[in-house]
């Protein structure tokens, strides 16, 4: 059963007949589910949101939660948690206060609202900091607060808007995992909006992949990862390197050489091939002169500890491939590449690019 149903929605800034940053979108967020909106700056992840949020009106569609069509409920009737990049707390107030906040907006009693502030930190393991003011908290420990703040209402639906981006490495890992676990504990519907592939790949029930105000692929992490609907989201995946295949070749931008597919070549849903896309880690570096490889040189070498990551300039263009930590090759080297097709995701790219669950 969808919690949230985004149908036909279209949304736009300015005046009346600018165009529409979000485009007859259509979304089905079930209930207890995280599903991640994923996609660079610009794409209309962020306004997708705000809309649902209700600080945004659409031009068109309809915004239906928990069977109840709210497109034009004021914001503040909407029963839904917001988590803010910025965290948004109260300076002035203690984190219990900030917590408070929501449930003394709706009257709760004081015993009812201690039980629910006192529950809601210690589910963010806060209970020992309650008493302390914004600025004597760390900024994962503001995090924790914007979301014990969002959750002690006990919202429909929980609106979360690159809540960890302000974070360093460490603290975004262990947020991850505390808004996982919080997640699953509770069992809160979530629609998490990240530019970050690989926050949207540990969080995320679902994956939805936005570009240019509609939807490129909606799917699980696992067939998000190794089997990208279109060329798009293979590049955004971290498939760099891709290529056109057709007439039993690969094209680049340079040329193209003989590439022959083992087996049907059609891509997961039957369609004909017309791209094949491989990560860097999925290209081994090898001598020049290896068998099965495409020759070139090194236009630059990245030492990242476990390997070595190289651009390799060949026939097709430049490629990214890796090899073991002790390889010698440096720029200028000649060496070669292996474009394994059994290792390569196969894309058959249509218009529409749209893939649902």
């Amino acid at each position: 059963m969808s919690d949230l149903s985004l149908r036909q929605l279209t949304v736009a800034y300015g005046r009346k007949g600018a165009a529409a940053t979000v485009r007859a979108l259509d979304l089905e967020v079930p209930s207890g589910q995280l599903v991640s909106l994923l996609g660079p700056s610009g794409c209309g992840k962020t306004t997708t949101m705000r809309a649902v949020a209700g600080l945004l009106a659409p031009r068109a569609g309809s915004i239906v939660l928990g069977g109840e069509d709210i497109t034009t409920t004021p914001a503040h009737k909407r029963d839904i948690g917001l988590v803010f990049q910025s965290y948004a707390l109260f300076p002035h107030l203690s984190a219990f206060e900030n917590v408070a906040f929501g449930l003394r907006l709706r009257k709760v009693g004081e015993a009812e609202l201690k039980r629910r502030v006192d529950e809601a930190l210690a589910s963010v393991n806060l209970a020992e900091l309650a008493h302390r003011l914004p600025a004597q908290l760390s900024g994962g420990q503001q995090q924790r607060v914007a979301l014990a703040r969002a959750m002690v209402i006990r919202p429909r639906l929980l609106l979360l808007d690159e809540p960890l981006s302000n974070l360093d490495a460490a603290l975004r890992l262990e947020m991850r995992a505390e808004v996982r676990r919080l997640q699953r504990t509770l069992g809160t519907t979530m629609l998490y909006v990240t530019h970050d592939q690989d926050e949207a790949l540990a969080l995320s029930d679902r994956i939805v992949v936005m570009r240019a105000g509609r939807i490129e692929q909606d799917a699980a992490p696992a067939e998000l990862y190794e089997r990208p609907a279109t060329p798009f989201v293979a590049a955004f995946m971290g498939h760099e390197n891709l290529f056109e295949w057709r007439g039993g070749a690969l094209h680049g931008p340079r040329g193209a050489v003989p590439l022959a597919l083992n087996g049907a070549a059609v891509a997961g849903g039957g369609m004909p091939v017309t791209h094949l896309a491989w990560r860097p880690a999925q290209v081994p570096v090898v001598a020049a002169g290896a068998s099965g490889s495409l020759a070139g040189r090194v236009l630059a070498r990245s030492y990242l500890g476990e390997a070595v990551q190289y651009l390799v300039d060949t026939p097709l263009g430049p490629v990214k491939g890796s090899a073991g930590p002790q390889a010698p090759w440096q720029e200028g080297d000649a060496v070669a590449v292996q474009l394994d097709p059994a290792r390569a995701a196969r894309i058959a790219h249509s218009e529409s690019g749209r893939s649902g669950p």
